[in-house]
């Protein structure tokens, strides 16, 4: 990869990058008020079950196939994703965080000079609500027209995601950035292994009803601190 294909991706999985995710908890402030998660340890327990049963074999999957169709000119598969994934998240609060995201990823995308076509396509789909634009899919073509390859992507993408639960943790519990530098030092073999895995696979699957159960008991907690 050259430092303008580093750079470039680099700008859309930024905190700075104005996707919106740092509004959301992915289920987080439920499990933190319901005492499921008090303490560094049982957070970093929580997301490495999160990654392995449910993140590598999902959303991660959609992104490598997602890269794959940029690469090909072929918007079909991206879009197969998108809806296949759509339907996975049985939550209705992680669907609209997701699409929100993508969408804003997928807006500034298209606004770079010499924009792919399959992005600009995709961009399309989502105006005539012919696709959700999930953010890992948005992503993904993202990434790809930058010049990251798959196994980067989709590492990329794992770390956008463990930095959003870190960066939540900080608000909702007694850990400090120091702790949260760690926990990400933590998580970076399991983010490696996620993207490795992710890569040769085409299928997804999941299975990570504790964290789904908490996404969707968000929207009903008393007082919230994150977007429901």
């Amino acid at each position: 990869m050259n430092t303008i294909s580093l750079l470039t991706g680099l700008r859309f999985i930024d905190s700075f990058f104005p996707s919106g995710g740092y509004a959301y908890s992915s289920g987080l402030e439920a499990a933190v008020q319901d005492g499921a998660v008090r303490t560094g340890d049982e957070l970093s327990h929580y997301v490495e079950d999160m990654f392995r049963q449910g993140v590598a074999h999902r959303e991660a999957v959609a992104v490598g196939v997602a890269h794959t169709a940029l690469l090909r000119d072929d918007i079909q598969p991206a879009l197969s994703v998108d809806h296949e994934l759509h339907a996975m998240k049985i939550g209705y609060e992680s669907r609209v965080a997701s699409q929100q995201m993508g969408r804003q990823v997928v807006k500034i995308a298209i606004e770079q000079p010499a924009a792919h076509a399959v992005l600009k396509d995709f961009f399309a789909a989502i105006e005539a609500d012919r696709t959700p634009g999930h953010f890992p899919v948005a992503l993904a073509l993202t990434l790809a027209h930058a010049g990251w390859d798959k196994t980067e992507t989709i590492a990329a993408f794992c770390y956008q995601t463990a930095i959003g639960f870190v960066s939540a943790a900080v608000k909702l519990l007694p850990i400090g950035q120091r702790e949260g530098q760690h926990l990400l030092e933590r998580w970076m073999p399991l983010l490696d292994e996620c993207a490795k895995s992710a890569a040769e696979s085409k299928r997804m699957t999941a299975w990570s009803p504790i964290q789904d159960i908490y996404a969707m008991r968000h929207s009903r907690l008393e007082s919230r601190l994150f977007r429901s």
